[in-house]
């Protein structure tokens, strides 16, 4: 059995995931840090898991961990390529010999390409049916009399089933065999030749092995059923395909596409960073020359799966309305209506899995200083540093129940300079930050690693090594006042695209002030809708738990 595992380390929190008897890393797009203390990580393997819990996360039945991590995601993090030390750099070309510069590089790469040369790819037409998938179902009837012609809607219904069928074909044979024969088989062959090792199949491809194989089962029972039913001595009455249809939309054909989905973004945005590499793309080009690929690039392949998923109720719906047993009619519509189901729960993780990772490279970038740093009002002396000692603050952009409405750059007016600042709107405080860039150490992070989800401003600033330094202290939304600026009163400061944001405490007295200006005024209305829409929001939310507490029935103290 599957489980999460859940450790604390001194300053982050980090998830394991155990895969049998194996306790691995559960890797959700690292970060630099994570690059950075791998090392240190697998030194304290063992104490991890006798220190671990099981972490429950209820509500889902695709656990993140068991997406983004493969089964041996464990030999590939301890690979020696990965475990770089702070003093050594990164070598662009990732080969298993160090030193690979100039005429060696150019070596390799002509090696690389020999190795190509010498992959075999097999043809797709062996399969039985690959010569039916363009075919209609009155070309496949020889015999037209065989059904009488008062059974129209009984032929409309196996036209119906036939598209399901020659579409299915068509999604096995021009996609997901294309995938796994011609790009991911040769990426393996590849990798047992030392090149590209550092590549991980689980983050391009996900569970394709596992899609390809439930898509060709299900093809092959449906390719049974017409067979059967075309071969049929006597006029049979139904091709009996109910049974084919309950075992694989009621299966694992849903979960396994639920299962890709989820990665397809992370996929994405992975592929792309490795376009950049000269070696990964010698790869791409020969596999995307294929004469099997028709012309379509990994990216194009990639997405197949989702548009197929989303296509599934489409084909159970025309088979529904050709149908004419109404107990047939009903187990239909009910595989549809699970299917509909699987795609909305889809979309939830979705959303869910993008609010982990966001909010987990969010707490990378923001830095909360302490009290005396943060307001020089407040004179703590050394010794009693320790007292103050706080509580975790990143926890505070935990993403179990908060989530992020807005974000921007602004500018905040101080009494003698303009501060460059980055606002975060959450659904219950507003967080003001100052951006800080480091300049001197560019390229602090490595652009493959990056959050896709992050803006491109957030980005900038993880490139330049720079963070998002906390100005002061949350601001909760209850709490939190908006109010745009006439031009006329701040433009001898030269203000422009001006608005006030008041903190007040809970005896409605204002406790600070933040005068920021956008840079143009509809990015200024933007700011001032977003919050006041956020304060309604969060304001009716508190009401409305108030009143349940209220209503709720409360026991009595005497019982």
């Amino acid at each position: 059995m599957d489980h999460w595992l859940f450790s604390r380390g001194q300053n982050k929190e980090t998830f394991w995931f155990q895969k049998g008897d194996k306790i691995i890393p559960a890797t959700m797009g690292l970060v630099p840090s994570d690059l950075t203390s791998l090392r240190h990580r697998n030194s304290g393997f063992y104490e991890h898991r006798r220190s671990s819990v099981v972490l429950n996360l209820p509500g889902l039945e695709v656990f993140p961990g068991d997406l983004l991590v493969s089964a041996g995601a464990a030999d590939y993090l301890c690979h020696p390529l990965l475990l770089l030390n702070s003093e050594s750099k990164k070598s662009r070309w990732p080969f298993s010999r160090r030193g690979v510069q100039g005429k060696e590089k150019h070596r390799h790469i002509s090696e690389l390409e020999n190795c190509l040369s010498s992959v075999k790819i097999t043809d797709f037409r062996g399969y039985e049916f690959h010569s039916l998938k363009d075919k209609t179902w009155n070309e496949i009837m020889e015999a037209p009399q065989k059904l009488p012609t008062d059974q129209s809607d009984l032929r409309k219904q196996q036209e119906a089933l036939w598209e399901l069928f020659t579409s299915e074909c068509t999604y096995f044979l021009d996609h997901l065999l294309v995938l796994k024969v011609i790009f991911m088989n040769t990426l393996k062959y590849l990798q047992t030749h030392e090149y590209l090792l550092d590549v991980d199949l689980w983050r391009l491809f996900a569970n394709l092995e596992e899609l390809s194989q439930i898509s060709f089962r299900f093809v092959t029972s449906l390719f049974a059923i017409i067979k059967d039913y075309i071969d049929a001595s006597e006029t049979s009455p139904s091709m009996g395909f109910i049974s084919v249809l309950t075992k694989y939309f009621g299966g694992s054909l849903c979960q396994s596409h639920q299962t890709y989905c989820l990665n397809y973004s992370a996929a994405v945005f992975y592929l792309e960073s490795l376009r950049q590499r000269e070696d990964f793309g010698i790869y791409l080009k020969w596999c995307e020359q294929n004469e099997q690929c028709r012309r379509l690039h990994l990216p194009e392949l990639l997405v197949a799966p989702l548009h197929r998923l989303t296509r599934y109720p489409l084909l159970l719906k025309n088979i529904w309305k050709r149908s004419t047993d109404s107990t047939e009619k009903l187990m239909i519509y009910s595989l549809k209506e699970k299917v509909e189901k699987s795609i909305r729960d889809l979309e939830g993780k979705v959303k869910w899995l993008d609010n982990f990772q966001k909010f987990r490279h969010l707490q990378e970038i923001i830095v909360w200083p302490p009290l005396w740093d943060r307001d020089k009002r407040f004179f703590i002396p050394e010794c009693l540093k320790h007292v103050f000692k706080e509580h975790m603050a990143e926890n505070i952009l935990s993403p179990t129940n908060r989530h992020l409405l807005y974000e921007g750059k602004l500018t905040l007016a101080e009494s003698t300079r303009f501060l460059d600042v980055y606002l975060f709107l959450f659904d219950d405080f507003l967080l003001i930050t100052k951006t800080k860039r480091n300049k001197k150490k560019g390229g602090g992070s490595d652009t493959s690693l990056i959050c896709p989800s992050l803006t491109a401003e957030l980005q900038t600033v993880i490139k330049e090594g720079g963070s998002c330094m906390v100005l002061d202290q949350p601001i909760p939304l209850d709490r939190l006042v908006v109010k745009s600026i006439d031009p006329l009163h701040v433009s001898v400061f030269g203000l422009r695209n001006a608005f006030l944001i008041q903190h007040e405490n809970r005896f409605r007295q204002c406790i600070a002030a933040f005068l920021l200006q956008a840079q143009t005024e509809n990015i200024k209305k933007t700011w001032i809708t977003q919050i006041t829409a956020a304060i309604s929001c969060f304001t009716k939310n508190q009401e409305i738990k108030k009143i349940s507490l209220f209503t709720s029935p409360v026991e009595s103290p005497e019982i």
